[in-house]
């Protein structure tokens, strides 16, 4: 000890301090220990300052580009909203023309069928009308064979008693002249069914062409269609959920039918090509009764970011500091909106430990959503939302280090990874 006290104080001599007043004169006593001290602190204290002033900057310096990164990040995802936004008004449009030019299709289908089935009727009236005449006119050919034979015969005859010549003459005459009426008929009937034929025939040709028409009308919309349907399905398959279940959950709140999308009734007649035609015209009414029982679906499941202004993702879905973390986190400026990501009821609103402000929102097919560490709640219990609706505010409450959405999905009460949804509805939406 003494060997360093005289090597402290060769680096720090002992100092005294005169303090000096009116009513005399005092002295503060600075030893080496206590030089070596206050030069320590001092020193710590300028170190302190330097540090934390280098972090202060580098943090400030980290959060702007944190704010341009999000700010370019959110120019981004509202460009490929729009862009999705114009191309489903785009493929909704183009549904909507397939749909009325199928529909005048078939109305012209439907007129020409009746028209067809007008024309073969008045065939067959006429068909048998000219088998009528032949008949007819066989018989009065026979007869007239007889009459002029029995006439021959009565004219080889030196005597006929009881015949007056000119009376049988006329009688001749009138045979004749109904006979010759008979072939103009026979003649005129003939020709009315070759116009008839004729005219099956045009409207036979006619028939092809329009089921020509119609089959590369149907084979555009089924195209349309598959293009429509298949992202959906992979859509809901990716979120692991079942795309028939889902399409019968929702059938079974929209049980009516009629309209636009009633099925088509099969013909009667027998004609198979019609029949084909119909059941293409049914199964592409089933498609169009799939998305659009889809475009409910998609309400329904939460498959958007709760969140759509600048903000990070700050936590994920798994075990975080031993413990689970059943959401994803997503950071932001207090008061940043928050939004429900799909139709559904609010059963909670309120404190909650841990969680802080918390909403919870009942959806269907067993699905809720948790919106946690909130600022503000905008919402109550029992009161229905629809997606994209405002239902609070992001905050700092409850059990968190910074303003946060905490955010869950929870499948029949089991927490599931949100992001299995984000992901899937970032494909199609």
């Amino acid at each position: 000890m003494q060997r360093a006290h005289a090597a402290l104080e060769r680096q720090f001599p002992e100092r005294r301090l005169f303090l000096k007043s009116d009513e005399g004169t005092r002295y503060v006593r600075l030893t080496p220990e206590t030089q070596l001290l206050a030069w320590t602190g001092a020193g710590a204290t300028v170190a302190w300052t330097v540090v934390a002033t280098s972090i202060l900057l580098m943090d400030t310096i980290g959060a702007g580009n944190y704010r341009d990164q999000a700010q370019r990040d959110r120019t981004i995802y509202e460009d490929r909203l729009n862009a999705l936004s114009a191309e489903r008004d785009q493929r909704a449009a183009e549904a909507s023309a397939a749909q009325e030019r199928f529909a005048a299709a078939l109305q012209q289908i439907s007129a020409m069928q009746s028209e067809l089935l007008d024309s073969e009727e008045a065939r067959l009236e006429l068909e048998t009308g000219l088998e009528v005449v032949h008949a007819t006119l066989r018989r009065t050919m026979e007869d007239r064979d007889a009459a002029q034979t029995e006439l021959a015969a009565l004219l080889d005859e030196e005597d006929l008693p009881g015949i007056d010549p000119a009376e049988l003459a006329r009688t001749i005459d009138f045979v004749t002249q109904a006979l010759a009426d008979t072939a103009a008929e026979r003649d005129n009937l003939f020709g009315e069914a070759q116009e008839a034929t004729r005219l099956a025939g045009d409207l036979d040709l006619e028939m092809r062409l329009n089921e020509e028409r119609n089959d590369e009308i149907f084979q555009q919309l089924e195209d349309a269609l598959q293009i429509s349907v298949e992202p959906l399905d992979n859509m809901f398959r990716a979120a692991g959920l079942d795309p028939d279940e889902l399409i019968e959950g929702v059938r079974e709140g929209y049980a009516g039918q009629g309209g636009p999308l009633t099925p088509i009734q099969m013909s009667t007649m027998g004609d198979a090509a019609h029949d084909d035609g119909t059941l293409r015209a049914n199964q592409i009414l089933d498609q169009l009764d799939r998305i659009n029982l889809y475009r409910i679906a998609t309400q329904r499941v939460p498959l958007t970011v709760p969140v759509v202004d600048s903000f990070r993702w700050t936590s994920g879905f798994g075990p975080r500091w031993g413990r689970m973390h059943e959401g994803v986190d997503l950071a932001g400026p207090i008061g940043t909106p928050v939004l429900t990501t799909a139709d559904g009821v609010v059963t909670f609103a309120g404190w909650a430990s841990g969680y802080g402000r918390l909403i919870k929102i009942q959806h269907d097919f067993g699905i809720e959503t948790r919106y946690g560490h909130l600022n503000a709640i905008r919402v109550e219990v029992g009161q229905r939302v629809s997606r994209g609706d405002r239902i609070g505010d992001m905050g700092n409450s409850g059990r968190s280090t910074g303003p946060h959405l905490h955010y869950e999905i929870r499948e029949d009460g089991a927490p599931i990874n949100p992001m299995i949804y984000i992901g899937a509805g970032n494909d199609v939406l």
